[in-house]
């Protein structure tokens, strides 16, 4: 499997941007999520992304308008002001734990673990994440090792022992496993 697959490419994002699409793209499919960033985005003509500053001053109303639930509007100024009073600071991360990070970001409305977990790995491009929540992380554990059922986490976390540093890498493959190999994704 890993002979056949290119090795993943990681691309750098900002952090605010990161999280705001992170927040859009929850439990949509990829389309609709697509659509809603793009109309999103475009609330902000004079900016390629919105600083927290903007997305703060933003009304629901008008996020409503690029197909923004209300719920998540609030969690995009949520995330906006935590930006802004200095609780979520980006330029700490590289001296903070993968847990310290998480917890910060747990703290934004809307941002749950599995959030945390994405973000950890595609924006920080952290290298030693095991997605415990994420169901296609399960499903290809439970192929890769022959298991009649999904993994729990504790499973999952036993299972992983051998690829740490790296659980990150070793996601990526697991996904692959699941979703189907030779595919172009980036990360």
């Amino acid at each position: 499997m890993i002979a056949r697959n290119p090795i993943p490419k990681f691309t750098k994002r900002d952090s605010f941007e990161a999280l705001v699409s992170a927040i859009i793209y929850q439990q949509l499919s990829g389309k609709a999520a697509g659509t809603i960033l793009k109309r999103f985005l475009e609330l902000y003509p004079n900016t390629k992304h919105p600083t927290p500053a903007q997305v703060a001053k933003t009304a629901d109303a008008k996020m409503r308008t690029a197909g923004v639930s209300g719920q998540k509007a609030k969690y995009l100024r949520d995330l906006a002001e935590k930006f802004l009073d200095g609780i979520i600071e980006p330029k700490k991360f590289g001296k903070m734990s993968d847990e310290e990070i998480r917890e910060h970001l747990i703290a934004v409305k809307g941002i749950g673990r599995w959030t945390a977990d994405m973000f950890l790995m595609f924006t920080l491009h952290r290298p030693d994440v095991l997605p415990t929540g994420d169901l296609g992380i399960a499903k290809g554990i439970a192929r890769v090792f022959g298991l009649k059922k999904l993994p729990n986490p504790a499973q999952m976390e036993r299972i992983a022992t051998s690829w740490r540093p790296y659980a990150t890498v070793a996601s990526w493959y697991l996904w692959r496993a699941v979703d189907g190999e030779g595919e172009d994704q980036q990360w």
